[in-house]
């Protein structure tokens, strides 16, 4: 858990300023319509690079292990983080999303290791436990993104003077969530045990062996290998010349198409879904929040914004500890997860009731609840996420391809997420410049996915066999 914290806070950061760090580069002309469409590509730009390498990661893992894949993706999410904080360029900021997205793919990792760690009798209590990861990630990044971008201007008898700070107003919330990334890292390689019996070396796996090799425990027999040939391209990952079953059997990684069964296509296919719906919230509530109350936003500054998505992190991980595993362990995984897809649509509507209200009565108490309710629903929305990964790792043809699986999984979700901010904000942005449906045009559409979100849950299997 305190490993995993490092994603969520890098990711959850950058989110109370983005709107206002690309009206200060100065690429919209100040056009406040052109603001989502930017904040949206921003967003998506670390889920394409991360769908295009995290089955890659996680296949590696199997192989190699969990640490050593878990040690590059925490090393990568620093790096870029510091990037990020002292860009002054929209293609620098895409730049350093991008490389935060290729050299990350520890969330399905983590997914496998927690699997390894736990059995049928407490992996929901597992599951339960680990959004404590991202809720803390998601209550302490909006409060440092919020509160420490600008901090010149923010706090001018502390940093008013610094002319680092002046020249690069956003690398301080930066540099504090790259750094919490640095220090798990050295927390990863001194502590961090691990799960995947026999490994391969990493040196076989990634360099050449001089002589001649016998590998007798990979699932290829006494194969013959000469000097000069990369050890990886000989893992049997991709090896189908034993039938699946005895690869099963032996608990061995099969071959990536004989992960596409019906069960794993299934459960990624409702983890897309599920992420599209709650990647769609996520990218527009911060920048209908900053947007004015005039063309369909609530018009509030980054600290309220920050404040505000802190709240929704809390409440997050109090309630998935506590009524998590009670409720998927009494009404089972798909009940579980269905309540968490119904949820999206109080979620989707309160939008342009908050608006209304907030036209019509400014900042007033009835306008407070709305944005509370919608917390909750949205609270509502991630319960979801414990059910879906345990129907996951129920979907594994064998414990030895676990990681390969989630990475499968993984892939798609990074796909959705890819595709997610950038239509949604962009839709936000149309639906705000043009009138349609009164603004209104991206709610309706999202109460859509939704729908059909609910049509493929309809196809999870109602128990484990």
């Amino acid at each position: 858990m305190f490993l995993q914290l490092a994603e969520p806070l890098t990711s959850n950061v950058i989110y109370p300023f983005a709107p206002q760090l690309i009206r200060d580069l100065g690429i919209t002309n100040g056009n406040e319509s052109q603001v989502g469409y930017y904040v949206g590509l921003l967003e998506s730009i670390f889920f394409v690079t991360q769908a295009m390498t995290v089955l890659s990661w996680s296949r590696i893992s199997d192989q190699v292990g969990r640490k050593p894949v878990i040690l590059t993706g925490l090393f990568g999410l620093s790096v870029s983080m510091y990037c990020f904080g002292l860009s002054t360029t929209f293609w620098g900021l895409l730049l350093s999303r991008s490389l935060n997205g290729a050299l990350n793919g520890n969330t399905s990792v983590m997914k496998s290791m927690t699997a390894e760690l736990t059995d049928s009798t407490n992996i929901s209590k597992a599951y339960a436990y680990m959004p404590i990861a991202w809720s803390t990630g998601g209550t302490l990044g909006p409060l440092i993104g919020g509160s420490l971008s600008r901090p010149a201007d923010r706090f001018p008898r502390l940093f008013g003077q610094n002319e680092f700070l002046r020249k690069y107003p956003y690398f301080l919330p930066c540099a504090i969530s790259a750094t919490f990334s640095a220090v798990a890292c050295v927390v990863t390689f001194l502590f961090l045990k691990e799960t995947v019996s026999s490994p391969t070396p990493i040196r076989e796996f990634l360099w050449f062996k001089k002589g001649k090799v016998e590998l007798t425990t990979q699932g290829t027999e006494n194969l013959q290998v000469e000097e000069g040939t990369p050890i990886s391209s000989l893992i049997p990952i991709s090896n189908v010349s034993q039938p699946i079953d005895e690869l099963s059997k032996a608990g061995k990684p099969l071959a990536f198409r004989a992960l596409l069964t019906r069960r794993v296509i299934i459960a990624a296919a409702n983890y897309a879904s599920l992420s599209l719906v709650d990647i769609s919230f996520r990218a527009i509530h911060p920048l209908f929040l900053s947007t004015p109350i005039h063309l369909g936003g609530l018009g509030l500054p980054p600290p309220t914004i920050g404040t505000i998505l802190s709240i929704f992190g809390i409440l997050n991980g109090v309630f998935q500890v506590f009524f998590f595993a009670r409720i998927n362990d009494r009404w089972g995984s798909k009940r579980a997860f269905c309540l968490g897809i119904v949820s999206g649509m109080p979620m989707f509507a309160s939008f342009p009731v908050i608006n209304l209200l907030a036209r019509h009565h400014g900042y007033s108490m009835m306008v407070w609840l709305v944005v509370g309710f919608q917390i909750v629903m949205s609270i509502a929305v991630c319960f979801s996420y414990g059910a879906i990964f345990i129907f996951i790792v129920n979907a594994s043809p064998n414990r030895a391809s676990l990681g390969a699986t989630n990475g499968l999984s993984q892939m798609s979700v990074s796909i959705v997420r890819a595709i997610g901010p950038a239509v949604a904000n962009s839709l936000f942005s149309i639906s705000m410049d043009k009138g349609y449906m009164s603004g209104h045009l991206v709610y309706y559409i999202l109460l859509s996915i939704v729908c059909v979100s609910l049509v493929i849950a309809s196809m999870l299997p109602p128990r484990f066999e």
